[in-house]
């Protein structure tokens, strides 16, 4: 942590209440809380994935969490809160459409660049708690990173549920190049194809799949030596309902895919990634650290700011 900095004494706990926001009562028994639009990830404003943020979420049950969420209807929402871990700067709930998560990247980046514009956090370092624990961050040139939690599921993938990825993706398992689990909280399977080209050129279907439940596929594809980008991302997902959606740009999955790459040798720190370029966003992830400390980082900016009334 940052030199002189005490973490000791519940200092995250008593900055916090120093500077939350005073909210007003209003009719019906509502509350105002000030909400922030961050995108993240993008190589420019509006090129990311964007994230709502709500601050002083405290007296907001879980279902109206979820309201808020699907009514928003970003791949995910956050909720600002108060820490209890005394060496915890802030508290976040993570929400996505379907229920809440314990960890998830974007999210993690947006509410950390959030809590320091509101807050006037100040320093090069930062400790979230949310679901999976304590979270540390970086901020190195205005940009803020997140070390990657542990994968809780990695390793081989099961000939036939490979198989049926595959037919899912609509391409031959002859395609695959290699294939791994790299689940740190949201069920991540990991793919890799030939190249960015045939990741880009993917138009998966998942009603291809025999069986119910969320499907979660990572596909990765280098691009050629010498691009801007080391290789291309892109993030398929299924929504509370089983429609297929994919996610201009992920935290969660690069962190993962980045801890499986670079331990099979096949990707070196430090490194950029490009993910939705397929929905005609330009997401840039940068990958730091080895293969014992993964950081993700990425540009984080406000886009807007307003109430909500909850």
């Amino acid at each position: 942590m940052a030199p002189g900095r005490d973490l000791s004494a519940a200092s995250g706990v008593r900055s916090w209440r120093q500077r939350q926001f005073v909210c007003s009562s209003l009719y019906s028994g509502q509350m105002e809380r000030r909400i922030l639009l961050i995108d993240v990830f993008g190589r420019e404003a509006m090129k990311g994935n964007q994230l709502a943020v709500v601050v002083d979420s405290d007296g907001l049950s879980d279902e109206a969490m979820l309201e808020i969420t699907r009514w928003f209807g970003f791949s995910e929402t956050t909720f600002l809160l108060p820490p209890s871990a005394d060496e915890a700067d802030y508290r976040v709930r993570i929400f996505t459409l379907a229920g809440e998560l314990p960890f998830a990247g974007h999210p993690t980046l947006g509410t950390c660049h959030a809590w320091a514009g509101l807050t006037g956090g100040s320093g090069d370092e930062a400790v979230q708690e949310c679901g999976a624990g304590l979270v540390k961050l970086a901020n190195a040139d205005g940009r803020w990173s997140f070390e990657a939690p542990p994968l809780i599921r990695s390793g081989e993938v099961d000939p036939v549920e490979l198989a049926e990825f595959a037919h899912v993706l609509g391409i031959d398992v002859s395609d695959i190049v290699a294939a791994s689990w790299a689940d740190n909280g949201p069920g991540w399977v990991g793919i890799l194809v030939r190249d960015a080209e045939t990741a880009l050129a993917l138009e998966p279907d998942f009603s291809r799949h025999p069986k119910e439940g969320q499907l979660d596929i990572g596909v990765v594809g280098f691009h050629p030596t010498g691009s801007e980008t080391l290789y291309e991302v892109r993030a398929f997902f299924s929504d509370q309902n089983g429609k297929m959606l994919e996610d201009p740009v992920t935290g969660s999955l690069n962190a993962s895919l980045a801890g499986w790459l670079v331990g099979d040798g096949r990707a070196s720190p430090p490194y950029v990634a490009s993910q939705g370029t397929a929905l005609g966003r330009r997401g840039r992830v940068h990958i730091t650290g080895d293969a014992d400390s993964i950081w993700v980082g990425g540009n984080t900016f406000t886009i807007s700011e307003g109430t909500l009334y909850a």
